[in-house]
């Protein structure tokens, strides 16, 4: 069985933002060379979150949005009396999830017809790294 491991780092310029990595991931199975196996995506910090959905801008509208109404960035957090302003971004992380895994049939993503990977960012301005494991034959 054959293991690759990379590391994509991301540095948004706003507090939040969703971006589409499955170029990336893609670019990173074709160099593991693994033909059948998975891919695991795991956004490695905890404001920070990968899933996978529809690339559409409204629907990423509508994802802030909903995000907004559950965890408003202005609402009061205990964790944020510790000199932190980032309640929110934790708890919106728990919300979007950690990662995604990903079958790869014949070199290829098994993503469904309009599914795509996303990083999703919710205390940005700051450099994050996304692991990016394929492993499989």
């Amino acid at each position: 069985m054959k293991s690759y491991r990379e590391e994509l780092w991301f540095d948004t310029k706003t507090r939040r933002a969703y971006l589409n990595i499955t170029p990336q991931i893609d670019a990173a199975v074709k160099k593991s060379g693994v033909q059948e196996g998975l891919v695991l995506v795991n956004a490695m910090h905890i404001t920070a979150s990968v899933y996978i959905n529809d690339d559409e801008q409204g629907l990423l509208r509508d994802y802030d949005d909903f995000l907004e109404r559950l965890a408003p960035q202005e609402a009061v957090y205990r964790h944020n009396d510790t000199g932190e302003d980032n309640g929110d971004a934790h708890l919106k992380r728990q919300i979007m999830g950690r990662e995604v895994v990903v079958a790869i049939t014949g070199g290829k993503l098994d993503l469904g017809p309009w599914e795509q990977i996303f990083y999703g960012e919710f205390d940005g301005r700051r450099r994050k790294r996304v692991l990016v494991k394929v492993i499989g034959e």
